[in-house]
């Protein structure tokens, strides 16, 4: 029988501040699993575990008092049942559900988690967020961190940099950089489109207040052949991570579902968030919350494109525009949606009703007067209606905008607090 708990950020910190060294050595437990299932239905089963040598994450704030993410994990010590470590999560495979296919086909996706390896008995538990926004726990397990049968060689071992001067990786957000699609001979290419958008995401609010706290890691691990597929051309490529345009029938939505190669290559550095350079001037990428982002590199827009895609990959941002038919009812109408930067006006309390101004219309207009203003403009989270966000514009909106919202900023800067303090 499946658990419903309602995970709030009361809820979250009622264990207290957890001692790293406690409870945790200084590397990595990764947590395999398929995630199977349709439209309607859901299943969690286990893959394996893994050794990993590095652990990038804070040794300070262990538990995620955000309630981000469609998923959630949390880790427990056995023999205390203590909460010693939890982090929201969001998936390729819970998207994948509000497409067409799902309302007829299964799928198994490829997933993992990871955290700090434990030095005693855990238990883990992941949940998912159902309809009413309530947790629903979906996988149990009891994990000996002294197990024979956990995995712990090397699955892949390849060059690694620091673009800039490193930081000490536990107070530092760690941004591991994954090329696709270029051959050993293209890797001085990777290496400058990486410095590009690295620099121009530290020049954008508020990563411009964190850059000596933020580490950008180069992983060379080359492919066979240069590009990536692109199926509604008929162009097929062997590249390290396999990714693809046309994810959902969507021709711009470069993804990959090889979620354990991925990690696999990233486990070369301590690393928090995951980012793909896809060596194409097709315009496209794709980012998911604590999961992995992805853009093309070669296209004139791939720089915006870049710290679009790493807004829903660092922070959950939601995508601020309308109108897109790869998902059906994404967002219910009488629920508020977890993601701060849009609402459905179903508890706008609890999202930025504070910095509306009293003269400002609720829903508001898309007049010149209201344009440089915060309110709550119709047409956001894939629906032109009953789905809103916070300005005219935004970068996580359309192109056009160079910034974030003021409501994206404070989530963003919420965030890099948490990896930094």
């Amino acid at each position: 029988m499946k658990t419903l708990i309602i995970l709030s950020l009361l809820t979250l910190n009622i264990s207290g501040a957890v001692n790293y060294d406690k409870y945790f050595a200084d590397k990595t437990m990764r947590l395999d699993y398929y995630h199977f299932g349709n439209q309607s239905d859901e299943k969690i089963i286990f893959g394996g575990i893994s050794e990993e040598k590095y652990w990038g994450g804070s040794k300070n704030n262990l538990i995620d008092s955000t309630g981000y993410g469609n998923y959630f994990f949390r880790v427990f010590n056995k023999k205390s049942s203590k909460e010693i470590y939890s982090r929201g999560f969001s998936s390729l495979f819970q998207e994948w559900q509000f497409t067409e296919e799902a309302k007829s086909n299964y799928r198994i996706f490829t997933e993992t988690i990871i955290f700090p390896y434990p030095l005693d008995e855990i238990n883990i538990k992941i949940y998912k967020r159902d309809r009413r926004n309530n947790f629903i726990e979906e996988f149990s397990l009891d994990i000996d961190p002294k197990s024979i049968y956990i995995k712990r060689e090397e699955k892949v071992k390849y060059p690694t940099e620091n673009l800039y001067p490193m930081k000490h990786t536990d107070r530092a957000l760690d941004i591991a950089l994954i090329p696709e699609g270029y051959t050993f001979g293209e890797l001085d290419n990777f290496r400058l489109k990486a410095k590009e958008f690295s620099q121009f995401l530290l020049d954008i609010k508020p990563f411009n207040e964190f850059k000596d706290k933020i580490n950008f890691w180069l992983i060379l691990s080359p492919s066979i052949e240069s590009g990536c597929d692109i199926p509604g051309q008929n162009i097929w490529k062997n590249t390290i991570v396999n990714s693809s345009f046309y994810t959902f029938e969507s021709e711009r939505y470069l993804m990959t579902t090889d979620m354990w190669k991925i990690r696999d290559i990233a486990s070369n550095v301590p690393y928090d968030q995951i980012f793909i350079l896809a060596n194409t001037d097709k315009y496209g990428g794709g980012g998911i919350f604590n999961y992995y982002s992805i853009t093309s590199a070669n296209n004139p827009l791939s720089a915006k494109v870049f710290v679009h895609e790493f807004g829903h990959g660092f922070v959950g941002l939601a995508d601020e525009y309308g109108d897109d038919p790869t998902y059906i009812n994404y967002y219910p109408n009488d629920i508020e949606p977890w993601e701060p930067n849009i609402t459905t006006l179903a508890n706008f309390q609890s999202k930025w009703k504070e910095f509306v101004e009293k003269e400002t219309p609720i829903p508001t207009p898309e007049d010149e007067i209201y344009k440089n203003k915060i309110g709550v403009f119709e047409g956001a989270g894939y629906a032109s209606k009953n789905v809103y966000r916070s300005t005219y514009d935004s970068i996580m909106r359309t192109l056009k905008s160079n910034e974030f919202n003021k409501v994206s900023k404070d989530a963003i800067k919420s965030m890099l607090n948490y990896y930094t303090e």
